[in-house]
């Protein structure tokens, strides 16, 4: 690093070219390695409770719940049969907490890539395939008890 004074007003901090790169690699992969943090779900009594009208088709809502210093995240999405919810994360890849991110019209674990159509997500096939989480409609909200959610807190 070479301190410089830039117009003689104040010290400016120059990077040497591999510096720089070192550093922006280590911020990309500090930015990947976290669990995710979603805006936390509406609670109706011992419910989640979202509001259907909020969901458009193939266009997950993600949510992050925090339960005994854990944040369990679930999306909840509408599809051409009606509205699903899953936790955001699988069997295979949730050690890591990493989850999933949408990506033109698929979900894709981002630890290992694999990819689903949100198109196709009720059939539920592959390694990677997030849990789902059941629920039901009540009064214009999709519902999920809290302690389905809780209790799916070692995934997290």
């Amino acid at each position: 690093m070479v301190y410089r004074y830039l117009f003689g007003i104040r010290p400016v901090i120059l990077l040497s070219g591999s510096t720089l790169i070192t550093l922006l690699a280590f911020l990309f992969l500090l930015s990947c390695s976290r669990q995710p943090v979603y805006p936390e779900p509406p609670v109706r009594g011992s419910d989640v409770a979202v509001d259907i009208a909020r969901l458009k088709v193939e266009c997950p809502l993600f949510f992050t719940l925090p339960y005994h210093g854990k944040k369990v995240n679930f999306f909840v999405m509408r599809t051409a049969n009606g509205v699903v919810s899953f936790l955001d994360a699988c069997a295979s890849c949730y050690p890591y907490k990493l989850g999933y991110r949408v990506d033109r019209g698929q979900l894709a674990c981002r630890r290992c890539n694999v990819r689903y159509s949100l198109s196709n997500i009720e059939k539920g096939f592959g390694n990677c395939f997030p849990i789902q989480i059941e629920g039901h409609l009540k009064d214009g909200e999709y519902r999920i008890p809290v302690s389905r959610l809780q209790a799916a807190a070692d995934n997290f």
